[in-house]
């Protein structure tokens, strides 16, 4: 069985009412991955904006598995301490990974997030050291629009994960590098400029199952 563990921030963790774009791709996983799979991780609860938590199971969908590794307010500094565990004790093969967002909003600059991007590979390796990750760049959220530091700094941080991608791939440890989804856009596939209304969240979930299905032949396209 291939374990995949979604690993992100508040665009990863949803909130109480939401599918996820964690459903749309275990959805799309259940028609085309062709084998046995789960989703794993050691949390499975929404944030609750109402008692600012993560304590909702109140999926629009709650029949699937809801396990992941992903908090509001949570970034590559908060994941990289944990991500070893989780992969050890959920026995993780393959990490779809979305974070930098708000590292760079709140956190770290592009470089001190890109360390943090390497010691998270690090020690996901020290776990299992023949895990697959796919990691999208961070997309711009509406902040960009009106902060231009903000907007360099990600355009910036960006760059130096393609860098850092690169140079830590390996062939019994491939790291995968997702294209940022080509149509998105923050008026239109989100709710509030930065988190995935339906919309989103598909594309989202497109871009890391297009990413897995050209690079590795696993799956299929999502459109397909």
């Amino acid at each position: 069985m291939l374990r995949f563990m979604p690993v992100g921030d508040s665009m990863t963790i949803g909130s109480a009412g939401e599918h996820t774009w964690r459903y749309r791709m275990w959805q799309h996983l259940r028609t085309t991955y062709g084998g046995p799979f789960a989703l794993v991780g050691p949390r499975e609860t929404l944030y609750d904006k109402a008692a600012d938590a993560p304590t909702s199971y109140e999926y629009a969908d709650p029949d699937f598995p809801r396990s992941h590794l992903a908090g509001w307010g949570e970034g590559w500094l908060h994941m990289a301490p944990l991500i070893g565990e989780a992969v050890r004790s959920c026995r993780a093969d393959v990490l779809l990974v979305s974070l930098g967002l708000i590292d760079l909003g709140f956190y770290t600059n592009a470089e001190q997030t890109a360390e943090n991007a390497r010691a998270f590979v690090g020690q996901a390796r020290s776990a299992n050291p023949g895990v697959r990750m796919v990691v999208l760049p961070v997309i711009p959220n509406v902040r960009a629009e009106s902060d231009a530091l903000f907007a360099a700094e990600v355009t910036r941080f960006n760059e130096l994960l393609a860098k850092t991608i690169a140079n830590l791939d390996e062939p019994r440890s491939p790291l995968l590098l997702a294209s940022p989804p080509p149509s998105y856009d923050i008026h239109l596939d989100t709710y509030d400029g930065t988190h995935p209304n339906a919309y989103g969240e598909h594309k989202i979930a497109a871009t890391f199952a297009d990413a897995m299905h050209q690079a590795w032949g696993m799956g299929d396209s999502y459109g397909a």
